[in-house]
């Protein structure tokens, strides 16, 4: 053995072995001597217990008569001491909490805890619940989830007071129709259960707000579930349910969820005014029907991937707050055309649908690249199928339809202001007047200013935008490109809603001071203009915190600031086709991402 060896086996260790079992059955006296006498004082004390996670397997005898509990633990009387440690001065238990143990029965002894507001018992090995525990007629909130509950006692039925009760995670197989006494119940939860079936008196339960029955058997809803009037959030997922039944009365529903069950067709939810949320995933629904968006107009989420969808209807551009939709994994094979129309839309899934004339590209490439092609086919289509002449001017019918105006390559000079009436009264959210010989702005493009999304005036002759720019406060897409535009005014900052701004094939010398103002700004082109500075200082494009694409080829841009490496937000950075000799063209080839930490490695320490 080496001489270090020997040193190092002579050295002893500070470290206590511990013989106790890492994992052991508590008795009876265990249990009991959890509760110490410091914890009855501090609970007679507060009104509060709490003997969580204390790996009792039964309840400490003591803690259903702690009101009564007299310590006599000091030998001396101290006239000193408080009057609120006198006994006579004890709070009565409101809560205990017995959760996160093996607790395996509850003693009828419970009767007695008369004061209690809130009892916790989940993430225990219950089976049973005594009767008894009908008896705590102050009991407002109540936790069994985690247990092995097969049946609760006709007596549990007793609990008027309860606001709040969660039994999920159990083994529950029916509840009575006396469930519907719990009328002050606001939250009920009886998720992960065993119910195939749910009696009719839960329409008695007219103050609930949130109803979780998820993760059951379930294969139809009582019909007076539409009672329910207070619900604001409905999950209804891993069920077997094959359809819905009208939910019109539940005026007040915010979010539906009946995700991964047998539903057939969507619900009729025709005077659901206030529901903004449906998720209807991996069910076999065949068409989301017209009717459906003409209801749903305020719907901001819908989640119908995994369906058997075959078909959208060409109103659904009347969705038009819709901000998330999922159609992946369907059996679409085209997309309307005023599914472009949409301007509220962050998010949308099409993958694994059968559209042959979409590229796959395009369909991978994200939101904005869908939202793009689908806003160039309307264009393209729209040239194709009207070819009208300036003296031919979109009906009110098809303005409603559409909800937009396009003029696009027309050869117009000017719009009659009777025109954009009619679209106001339409309440369009686009209007496209590209490809055509405007020289000014058309004054009468301000009538459409409540509802303009989207305005696209690329390839005119505009040599000026009017300040009167600053009144389309909902505009998000902005295109001016192909235009003689050297500035833009300082009263299109004002226009804190946009997103992507165009200004693409100008004679800008700069980006325009008001471009920095456009806090929600995510997409600036401003290729192919006489740009010569990158101004990244903090009151210039440093402030667009939320800018991805930033699009800066073929200006005079004479040198690259290193800082510009720190905007790491940026998904697309465009310098090609500059006069800067550093990054190098193999730098920028490289991408993005290559580009930023080039330049973050040049920033002066």
């Amino acid at each position: 053995m080496s001489q270090k060896s020997a040193q190092r086996s002579n050295i002893k260790s500070r470290v206590r072995v511990c013989n106790k079992p890492v994992f052991h059955l508590q008795d009876k006296k265990a249990d009991d001597n959890e509760l110490s006498n410091g914890m009855i004082k501090s609970a007679q004390r507060t009104g509060q217990l709490n003997l969580s996670n204390k790996g009792l397997g039964s309840v400490p005898d003591k803690v259903w008569k702690i009101e009564e509990l007299v310590l006599n633990d000091t030998k001396e009387i101290d006239f000193g001491r408080s009057d609120t440690d006198n006994w006579w001065n004890v709070e009565p238990l409101k809560t205990l909490d017995l959760s996160s143990n093996s607790i395996k029965k509850i003693s009828p002894d419970v009767k007695f805890l008369q004061h209690l507001v809130t009892l916790k018992l989940h993430d225990n090995a219950l089976t049973s619940l005594p009767p008894e525990i009908g008896e705590l007629k102050s009991l407002s909130n109540l936790s069994l989830d985690h247990n092995k509950l097969t049946l609760l006692p006709k007596q549990f039925y007793k609990l008027t007071e309860l606001r709040w009760l969660s039994i999920s995670k159990n083994q529950l197989e029916k509840i009575e129709p006396d469930f519907g006494d719990l009328v002050m119940l606001k939250f009920l939860s009886l998720a992960h259960n065993k119910l195939t079936v749910l009696p009719p008196g839960m329409g008695y339960l007219v103050r609930l707000v949130e109803l979780n029955l998820s993760n059951n058997q379930l294969c139809e809803l009582p019909p007076d579930l539409v009672n329910l009037r207070d619900l604001k959030k409905l999950n209804l997922n891993n069920n077997n349910l094959k359809r819905l039944p009208a939910l019109g009365e539940l005026r007040k529903m915010e979010v539906l969820e009946a995700n991964h069950n047998d539903i057939e067709e969507l619900p009729d939810v025709y005077g659901c005014t206030a529901l903004k949320e449906i998720y209807l995933a991996n069910n076999y629904i065949k068409e989301i029907t017209e009717e459906f968006c003409d209801q749903m107009q305020h719907l901001s989420v819908l989640n119908v991937r995994d369906n058997k969808i075959e078909v959208l209807p060409e109103n659904v551009c009347l969705l038009k707050t819709l901000k998330r939709l999922d159609l992946t994994n369907n059996s679409l094979n085209k997309l309307p055309r005023n599914l472009g129309l949409l301007t509220q839309l962050q998010s949308i899934n099409m993958e694994g649908n059968k559209l042959s004339f979409v590229r796959q590209d395009v369909i991978s490439g994200g939101t904005d690249r869908m939202m793009k092609f689908l806003r160039d086919r309307i264009t393209e289509e729209l040239v194709e199928d009207t070819r009208a002449t300036s003296s031919e001017w979109p009906d009110k019918y098809t303005l409603k339809k559409s909800q937009a105006l396009m003029l696009p390559a027309k050869g117009l000079q000017s719009v009659p202001d009777e025109v954009f009436a009619a679209a106001a009264a339409a309440e369009v959210h686009i209007v496209d007047m590209s490809r055509n010989k405007l020289t000014q702005l058309p004054i009468g493009v301000f009538q459409v200013r409540d509802t303009l999304a989207q305005l696209m005036l690329s390839s005119n002759s505009l040599s000026s935008i009017p300040a009167d720019i600053r009144c389309c406060v909902h505009l998000q897409y902005l295109d001016l490109s192909k235009n003689c535009l050297s500035d833009l005014p300082q009263d299109l900052a004002h226009l804190k809603n946009l997103r992507e701004l165009v200004i693409s094939n100008n004679k800008f010398p700069k980006i325009p001071r008001c471009v920095y103002e456009l806090e929600k700004l995510e997409i600036l082109l401003a290729a192919e203009n006489q740009i010569e500075e990158i101004n990244v200082s903090s009151d210039a494009l440093a402030k667009l915190k939320n800018l991805a694409v930033l699009d800066l080829a073929n200006n005079s841009i004479m040198t690259v600031p290193p800082e510009l490496g720190n905007f790491t937000h940026l998904r697309t950075l465009e310098l090609m086709g500059n006069c800067f000799r550093q990054p190098r063209h193999a730098i920028l080839a490289k991408g993005t991402a290559s580009v930023l930490s080039y330049l973050r490695d040049r920033i002066p320490t």
